[in-house]
C-alpha cells in the first residue's frame, strides 16, 4: 500500500527522523491558511506547494511549484488541486489531484550551499536482507544516475539479527562526504530511518531529495513510502491512510470481493485459479498474438457466484476482446466449475457480449468440457494448452 508524501513524513517524523514540514490542504483557501501556519511555526516566508498523487516526477508535470507569497499560494493551489497531473510514472491521462502539500522553504540561504542526496531501503531479494540504497546525487532519477554514473551509487547491507550498527550508518555519511555536525546528523538520520522501516514493515522507503541545509540540518525533503500489504494487520492505524482515490477502481472493487485483481493494458480477459498458472495463461496470450487484459485469480473456490463476479468485472474493461478461462481442477472439481460458468453466463444475458474460451483441467476435466460443450451457448472448450492458444489467435483474427 502506497502512502501519500505527507502521511509518509508523518510516519517517518514518529521514528525521530527531521522532515521539512508541511500541512496537507483541500482547497486553495485551506493552502492559505496552511501557509499562515507554517509561517508562525517556522518563520518561512516562501512555502512549497506539491501535488498529492500516488506518483513519482511530480515536478517535472508541474506538480511542485514555489510560492512567494500568500497570493501566490492561493493561486497555485487552485491551479494545481483539480489537475489531471501527467508525470512519467502516470498514465497519459494523468492523476486527478485532490489535495497539496503546503510546505517550508527549506533552501534558505547561509554559511554553506544546500545539498541534495539519494537515500532508499528496500529488500534485497538476492541475499534476503534489507539493503540502505544512497547516492550524493540526489533530486535525479536514480536510475539514470545507475546508467551514466553507477560509481556514485552506494549500498549497504543490514544483517538482520543485529540491525544497523553504528559503524554503518558512519560509513553511509563518510561515503556522502559529510562531516562536523552534518556527519552527526547524517548518522543520526540513517538509523532512525531504518527503524521506521522496520518496525512499520514497509517494502519501499524512498527520500529524494534527502537535504544537508545551509546549517547543515540533514531532513527529508520527499517521502515515498509502501507498505507490505501482508503485515497491515499488524498496522491498523497506517491501513486506515490508504487513499482509494488513488488506485484504480476495477481493482478495488475486485479486492472487496476478494479476487486477486490486476489491471493490465490489453484485449484478452483472462479468469484462473493459481497464479503460476495465472502467469503462464498471460504468456499464452502473448504467444498467440494477443495481450492480456487482466491478472485474476479466482482461487480455489470458483463456483457459480465467483466465476460470475469475476467475469463482471474483466467486462468492466471496454478493450477486452475475448475471455480465456483457465482452471486446474484440484481443490475445486472441474465440473462445478462448469456448472458455474454456464450459470453465469446465463445470469448476465447480454452482457456476455465477448467471445469466451474455456480450458479446464483435472478433476472431472471430461464431465466439465462435455458440460460446456452441451450448454448451447456460445462458449468454446479447449483440452490442450495450444489448443487454447489456438482458438485465442481465431477469435482475435
Amino acid at each position: 500500500m502506497n502512502l501519500h508524501e505527507y502521511q509518509g513524513k508523518e510516519l517517518l517524523s514518529s521514528f525521530g527522523v527531521r522532515i521539512q514540514r508541511g500541512i496537507v490542504a483541500q482547497n486553495a483557501d485551506e493552502a492559505v491558511a496552511a501557509a499562515k501556519k507554517l509561517t508562525e511555526d517556522t518563520g518561512t516566508s516562501w512555502h512549497v506547494i506539491k501535488a498529492q498523487v500516488h506518483a513519482g516526477g511530480r515536478g517535472k508535470g508541474g506538480g511542485v511549484k514555489l510560492a512567494k507569497s500568500l497570493d501566490q499560494v492561493k493561486e497555485i493551489a487552485g491551479q494545481i488541486i483539480g489537475m489531471d497531473l501527467v508525470t512519467p510514472q502516470t498514465s497519459a491521462e494523468g492523476k486527478r489531484v485532490h489535495q497539496v502539500l503546503v510546505a517550508e522553504d527549506v533552501y534558505y540561504p547561509g554559511a554553506n550551499e544546500p545539498k541534495e542526496y539519494y537515500m532508499s531501503v528496500l529488500l534485497n531479494r538476492g541475499t534476503g536482507r534489507n539493503m540502505i540504497m544512497y547516492s550524493t546525487e540526489g533530486g535525479m532519477d536514480i536510475e539514470t544516475v545507475a546508467e551514466e554514473t553507477p560509481e556514485l551509487i552506494f549500498t549497504e547491507e543490514i544483517d538482520p539479527s543485529t540491525g544497523i550498527l553504528a559503524f554503518q550508518a558512519r560509513r553511509i555519511a563518510f561515503n556522502l562526504g559529510l562531516s562536523g555536525m552534518a556527519f552527526k546528523e547524517m548518522t543520526k538520520f540513517v538509523t532512525s530511518l531504518y527503524k521506521a522501516y522496520v518496525e512499520s514493515d514497509s517494502s519501499l522507503f524512498e527520500i529524494n531529495p534527502v537535504l544537508r541545509t545551509s546549517d547543515d540540518k540533514i531532513m527529508a525533503v520527499d517521502a515515498k513510502v509502501s507498505l507490505d500489504d501482508n503485515a497491515l494487520y499488524r498496522h491498523k492505524d497506517l491501513a486506515a491512510l490508504r487513499d482509494l482515490r488513488e488506485e484504480s477502481a476495477i481493482e478495488v472493487e475486485a479486492g472487496e470481493l476478494g479476487l486477486n485483481y490486476v489491471d493490465l493494458e490489453g484485449n484478452v480477459g483472462c479468469m484462473v485459479n493459481g497464479a503460476g498458472l495465472a502467469m503462464a495463461t498471460m504468456d499464452l496470450i502473448k504467444q498467440a498474438g494477443g495481450e492480456p487484459a487482466n491478472f485474476l485469480d479466482v482461487g480455489g473456490t470458483a463456483d457459480a457466484a465467483r466465476v460470475e463476479a469475476a467475469f463482471r468485472i474483466i467486462l468492466k474493461d471496454k478493450g477486452v476482446k475475448a475471455i480465456l478461462v483457465n482452471i486446474f481442477g484440484g481443490i475445486v472439481r472441474c465440473d462445478r466449475v462448469a456448472q458455474g460458468i454456464v450459470e453465469a453466463y446465463k445470469n448476465m444475458g447480454d452482457a456476455m457480449n465477448v467471445p469466451i474460451i474455456v480450458r479446464l483441467q483435472g478433476t472431472n476435466a471430461d464431465i466439465a468440457k462435455e458440460l460446456i460443450d452441451n450448454s448451447g451457448l456460445d462458449v468454446m472448450s479447449a483440452t490442450e494448452f495450444q489448443e487454447a492458444a489456438d482458438k485465442v489467435q481465431a477469435v482475435l483474427a
